[in-house]
């Protein structure tokens, strides 16, 4: 493998980096949803084991939480 190829396959997998959505202002509501970032305490802490698509899952429903909408929580309670 050249050094191009491994560039471009580097590039790829950048793609795939979703940036946590965390504004270091972590404190959790009474219905467990962080004030800063919108995530549930469950998707706060599965953040990291989740694939590049639930973490974007989880982005779209920070969003609408911000919104005020009700977006149920992407993690199930018993993972």
């Amino acid at each position: 493998m050249n050094a191009t190829n491994r560039t471009d396959s580097m590039d790829i997998n950048l793609i795939d980096i979703v940036p946590s959505p965390c504004v270091s202002i972590c404190a959790l509501d009474e219905d467990d949803v962080c004030v800063g970032c919108f995530r549930t305490g469950q998707e706060i802490s599965h953040w990291g084991r989740m694939n590049p698509d639930q973490q974007r899952q989880v982005i779209e429903r920070c969003q609408q939480r911000m919104c005020g909408d009700i977006a149920p929580c992407l993690v199930a309670k018993n993972q």
